[in-house]
């Protein structure tokens, strides 16, 4: 015989490391606040739709709440014997109200109470999530702002191109995160379904009232079918996906950190709170915490990819695969919140070198673009402007100079078109502030865009 409060129809135990392969209670304990609540719900629905009575519901709420209070204490003590968050939180229930405690799975599956306590979860998470983006977005903003004027190399092939705004090239990684903050909210729309009722596949004879459940959990409406609602992770998986986006947009900022304030750049200095140095390299400081999140990034790819595999092949309904959602859930959770937390505050603390940037552009080709523009306003044709501008960078390449040291004099051989004011149009500065199209760096682009950026906070 075995003493499982499913072992009803069970003729012997499964041995214990058996018991510990199974069992989900490690990890799932995460839930213990989201199963009360469900349970606090589910027997207050049981009571008003006449299936026990209000005097059993307040006792078993009763119980539930005091098992609440001991569980944000960090008092209470989980067996793996017992398997799960839900059937510890039973043994405990009845322990602490007696027999009547057993009333409270009335209606209800092991099935239906994990999809909803995961469902709790993420409103939670996402929110929160929501909020943090929102706060990144704030710091990048307050930077933005000082650094209108800041100009440094913009670069593809990650090979000096143009000149941009230091703000102009922030507030791109701002967009990002706006992508990112949408796609969480509008997540919310399919996390924001309650599967309580749904039974353990089939629904249930009792006449629950299962919108009644959902309103009393803050659900916004509940799944209309019951095998779906206890076999949906569809939203876990969006969920993923997501958290791996805004990784990526993480990552790759933390990639131009790292290079911007190595030796070779020397555009920006990571607080010291935000580095490490060397056991062996007096001298090191290194950008650990960015390589870190740049790092980890690869945990929550992982995450998603280990929900896709584990239900591919998945027949409906519940199936014991489905155990396997937590782990990988909870790991992109944890991960996501730290690496936003620690990049914020990296943010918030970053020295930038500006006049290292200015001197970076005063000393490459990255007005070339400019001079060829320049060309085609005198009526040239922009390919014939290309070529006369490439010859013009070669003959600085084999001179060992730039643009602007070319004396006036071989500009007029390039083309006669060229005037004395080819050396203001050059300018870093001006190179920048020219370009005001909807969405560039001139100056002027650049504030209009903050202050569309502001309304999005």
């Amino acid at each position: 015989m075995t003493s499982k409060l499913w072992g009803g129809r069970f003729t012997e135990a499964a041995e214990q490391w058996v018991d510990e392969f199974g069992a989900s209670i490690s990890f799932d304990k995460e839930l213990v606040e989201e199963d009360l609540a469900g349970s606090i719900a589910h027997v207050t629905m049981l009571s008003k739709c006449g299936i026990i009575t209000e005097e059993e519901a307040e006792t078993i709420r009763g119980g539930l709440k005091t098992l609440l209070k001991k569980a944000q204490h960090g008092e209470l003590e989980y067996e793996v014997d017992y398997e799960d968050i839900h059937l510890n939180l039973e043994k405990l229930l009845t322990d602490e109200v007696g027999p009547v405690g057993g009333k409270l799975h009335t209606a209800r599956s092991r099935n239906d109470q994990v999809a909803t306590d995961i469902h709790l979860y993420m409103k939670k998470q996402v929110s929160s999530f929501i909020q943090q983006i929102n706060q990144l977005q704030t710091v990048l903003v307050s930077l933005a702002e000082e650094h209108v004027e800041t100009i440094l190399p913009g670069y593809t092939h990650l090979q000096r191109a143009q000149p941009v705004s230091f703000a102009h090239h922030l507030m791109a990684y701002f967009w990002m995160f706006q992508r990112d903050k949408e796609r969480l909210t509008d997540s919310l729309k399919r996390i924001d379904l309650c599967p309580l009722g749904a039974g353990a596949l089939a629904g249930t004879t009792f006449p629950i009232d299962r919108t009644y459940t959902a309103q009393l959990l803050g659900f916004g409406d509940i799944y209309q079918n019951s095998l779906d609602a206890v076999s949906d992770r569809d939203f876990l998986v969006e969920f993923c996906s997501n958290a791996s986006l805004v990784m990526m947009h993480l990552s790759r900022f933390c990639e131009e950190l790292i290079l911007w304030s190595s030796q070779e750049f020397q555009f920006v200095e990571i607080s010291d709170s935000f580095a490490t140095g060397s056991s062996m390299m007096p001298q090191k400081k290194n950008p650990d915490m960015a390589e870190l999140i740049r790092g980890k990034t690869g945990r929550v790819y992982g995450s998603l990819i280990s929900l896709l595999t584990v239900l591919k092949g998945l027949p409906l309904a519940y199936n014991k695969d489905m155990q396997e959602d937590k782990e990988p859930l909870f790991d992109a959770v944890t991960t996501l919140r730290g690496s936003l937390s620690i990049f914020t505050g990296m943010l918030e603390s970053l020295t930038v070198r500006k006049e290292n940037m200015q001197k970076a552009v005063s000393s490459d080709f990255s007005n070339a673009t400019e001079l060829a523009d320049y060309l085609v306003s005198k009526g040239i044709p922009f390919r014939e402007s290309h070529e006369i501008v490439g010859k013009l960078v070669l003959n600085c390449i084999q001179k060992n100079i730039f643009l602007l040291d070319l004396p006036f004099e071989e500009y007029l051989a390039a083309s006669p078109c060229f005037e004395q004011d080819v050396f203001e149009v050059l300018q870093a500065k001006t190179v920048v502030s020219r370009r005001n199209s909807a969405g560039g760096t001139g100056f002027e682009a650049v504030r209009a865009a903050l202050e569309t950026a502001k309304t999005k906070i």
